[in-house]
């Protein structure tokens, strides 16, 4: 089944919730591209003063054609279908919890990274580089006003390590980190450019311990890998040199997701600020729609959309730097919502915070 066309979205978004927006109360940031959840749209640094949370969009897919079996415009579109689907929800009111998030939160939508279109279609690594540098931008930006940023990616290094490298750097002390995937991605060299300097696909997480100096390995928390993916010697690096793994035959077995969130710790100890990424192929075949949707990025025993986002919810309590999503499963309308759901599960918990310290 197609994705739906904007115009379809609008309409049917407009009609089936108790919103009292109308498509001219929209703010827009393209003809077919809304802000998140009707945020307003700031297009400057001086538009984040204030903000809590801001909105960036990092439309970066590495590759020459298409990527893990998938066509690249269907990567492509990931943060401009999340904003689409985000506006069925005609405020900031989350039943679960009673709350309106949007009562006690600003959170503006800062656009899209200006990724080079000779990123996108000649990736060699100095225009990976300047892709790189167009999120750092965003990212910092943000983090300099206070805000927290959530980047809405698809692949690497635009949607991960960018986001790492902002964080580390206006940082003095030590940076946790909270990592979601199916994959580690320590890979020591990226295959698509095979230049040192890329931190890549299959490769951003071993480039963050490489390059910043201010993540230690003992306040790494990695949720996800399984199976029969990884290299031994080099799984067995980070583990000796004190990360936390919890593959998805642990959480099932062993921990559930209680204990699981209670793992989360590990990241908090000792840093001054903690970096949080979801890789959405992750929920390999567990979350709301096929795992074939992610073509060869799918493996069984994948996270579901419920641990998904409850580890989303206890970071907002725990607190965070910033949020970034690769890797989200494209094509699927609900895929889409489960990050909008995350951002709203993640404010709530930055909300529920606040509330026990006032």
């Amino acid at each position: 089944m197609p994705y739906p066309e904007w115009d379809e979205i609008r309409a049917n978004s407009l009609e089936n919730t108790f919103s009292h927006m109308h498509p001219w109360y929209l703010p827009m940031i393209e003809a077919d591209m809304p802000t998140f959840m009707a945020r307003p749209h700031v297009t400057d640094p001086a538009g984040l003063k204030g903000a809590d949370v801001a909105i960036v969009g990092a439309p970066y897919v590495a590759g020459w054609g298409g990527y893990a079996g998938v066509g690249k415009e269907e990567w492509l579109a990931a943060p401009k279908r999340v904003r689409q689907q985000s506006i069925r929800y005609g405020s900031g009111y989350i039943q679960d919890f009673d709350l309106d998030v949007f009562e006690h939160l600003k959170v503006v939508d800062y656009g899209d990274a200006e990724i080079p279109a000779e990123a996108l279609t000649r990736p060699t690594a100095d225009n990976v580089l300047r892709a790189q540098a167009a999120v750092e931008k965003k990212v910092n930006d943000a983090l300099a006003a206070g805000a927290i940023p959530i980047v809405i990616g698809q692949n690497s290094p635009c949607g991960s390590f960018a986001i790492a490298k902002a964080v580390s750097e206006s940082t003095e002390g030590k940076v946790g980190t909270i990592s979601l995937d199916t994959h580690w991605d320590i890979a020591p060299l990226d295959k698509l450019t095979m230049d040192p300097r890329i931190a890549g696909s299959d490769s951003w997480l071993y480039k963050t311990y490489e390059f910043l100096g201010n993540f230690p390995h003992r306040n790494l928390i990695e949720i996800g890998p399984r199976g029969m993916l990884e290299n031994k010697e080099i799984v067995r690096e980070f583990l000796a040199r004190g990360a936390h793994f919890y593959p998805m035959w642990r959480v099932r077995t062993e921990l559930g997701i209680d204990g699981l969130c209670k793992e989360l710790r590990h990241a908090y100890e000792g840093t001054d600020k903690v970096y949080v990424h979801f890789d959405m192929d992750v929920i390999g075949g567990a979350g709301p729609a096929p795992g074939d949707i992610l073509g060869d990025l799918a493996e069984p025993i994948g996270m579901t959309d419920y641990e998904v986002l409850r580890i989303a919810h206890e970071v907002g309590q725990r607190g965070l730097a910033a949020l970034s999503f690769i890797c989200i499963p494209p094509g699927s309308p609900v895929v889409y919502r489960l990050i909008v759901y995350a951002i709203a599960y993640l404010m709530a918990g930055l909300v529920a915070a606040r509330n026990r310290k006032a």
